[in-house]
C-alpha cells in the first residue's frame, strides 16, 4: 500500500510551494491535486488553475510523483488537455498520473458553458465522459489524432514527442457506475473511488466498507466484461468523504488503513490539513502518519 496526498491550489505559489516540497520531504508517493474552476466552500476564497500548480510543482520536486484528482469534461477539450499533459510529463521527467472523472453539478458545470446552454444532466456527462477518455488516449500516445464523434471533433491533431511515460502518462478513473466502471476497467491504470456519497454523513464505517467491496466488485465484473483482470490495476481510495476519520489519530489512520487494504486498496490519498475547513486535521498527527503510518500495518 501507497500513502499520497491532495493539496488543494489555495495559496500563492510563493506560500503554496512549501507544501509540495514538503510532501516530497514526507515521503509521500504522489501529491494531487483538484482540478476546478472553483469548489464548495472555497469558492469565495483564492483557487489557482490545476496545469499551473502542477507545472510549478515539478519544478519545485525531484521524486513525488503529481497530478490530478480529478480532471472532467466539463471543461476540458481531449485535444487541449492532451498537449497540457504531454508537457507536464515532459517537465516533471514522466511523474505525472491523470486522475479523471465524469465531473459534477457543481460550479464547473455552470461557470463556463455556451449561452443558453444548460448544464450537462448526469446522462450527459456520462455520454462526454465516454467519448473523452478514448480520444484522450488516442491523442496521448499517436502523433497525429483525426477524430468525428458525437460530442467531440479532433482534425490531425499532433503531439509529438509525445508522454515520456510510455506508451502514455497513466490513467487513474474515478468512476462508480457501470459506464464509467467499465472505461476504468479498459483504460485506467488504476481506479478511483471516495466510497459511497450518501453515507458521508448518516453512514457508519461499516456501511461505507460494504459500499466499498460491493463498488470493487462491480469493477471486477466490468474488467470482465471487457476482457480485463481488475486485480492488476490499482485501487485509490481519496478519503475525507467516507463517515471515517482516519485522521483524527495515528491510530484511528491504521485501523482505516488496514481496513481498506484488506479490501484491495493499494494506495491511500489523504488531504493536507486545512484549517477552519473540513480538511482540518492536526499537522503533527498528519505529519507522523506520513512518515510511520504504513509501517505499523506490517
Amino acid at each position: 500500500m501507497r500513502l499520497s496526498t491532495v493539496i488543494l491550489p489555495i495559496h500563492r505559489w510563493s506560500e503554496g510551494q512549501k507544501y509540495w516540497r514538503r510532501a516530497e520531504d514526507l515521503g509521500f508517493h504522489a501529491a494531487y491535486t483538484y482540478d476546478h474552476l472553483s469548489w464548495r466552500s472555497f469558492r469565495d476564497g483564492p483557487w489557482f488553475g490545476a496545469v499551473p500548480t502542477l507545472t510549478a510543482a515539478a519544478c519545485a520536486t525531484e521524486r513525488l510523483r503529481l497530478g490530478t484528482l480529478v480532471t472532467s469534461p466539463n471543461f476540458r477539450h481531449p485535444v487541449t488537455l492532451a498537449k497540457d499533459l504531454i508537457t507536464l510529463d515532459d517537465v516533471s521527467g514522466g511523474r505525472i498520473t491523470l486522475g479523471i472523472g465524469a465531473g459534477g453539478n457543481g460550479f464547473d458545470a455552470t461557470a463556463l458553458r455556451r449561452s443558453g446552454e444548460e448544464p450537462w444532466t448526469p446522462r450527459e456527462r456520462a455520454d462526454h465522459f465516454e467519448e473523452f477518455v478514448p480520444l484522450l488516449d488516442r491523442l496521448l500516445k499517436e502523433p497525429s489524432v483525426t477524430h468525428e464523434g458525437k460530442l467531440y471533433a479532433a482534425s490531425e491533431a499532433r503531439n509529438i514527442p509525445g508522454c515520456v511515460q510510455r506508451p502514455r502518462l497513466p490513467f487513474a478513473v474515478a468512476a462508480t457506475g457501470p459506464r464509467g466502471l467499465k472505461l476504468a476497467a479498459r483504460y485506467g491504470q488504476a481506479w478511483v473511488t471516495t466510497g459511497d456519497p450518501k453515507l458521508y454523513e448518516a453512514g457508519t464505517p461499516e456501511q461505507s466498507v460494504a459500499a466499498m467491496r460491493g463498488q470493487i466488485s462491480r469493477l471486477g465484473a466490468a474488467g470482465e466484461s471487457v476482457g480485463r483482470n481488475v486485480s492488476e490495476m490499482d485501487k485509490i481510495l481519496l478519503t475525507g468523504f467516507t463517515p471515517d476519520r482516519p485522521l483524527q489519530s495515528f491510530d484511528a489512520f491504521v485501523d482505516f488503513a488496514g481496513t481498506h487494504r484488506e479490501l484491495g486498496f493499494t494506495e491511500i490519498v489523504l488531504h493536507w490539513p486545512i484549517p477552519d475547513s473540513d480538511f482540518a486535521a492536526d499537522s503533527a498527527v498528519f505529519e507522523r502518519i506520513a512518515t510511520e503510518g504504513l509501517a505499523q500495518l506490517g
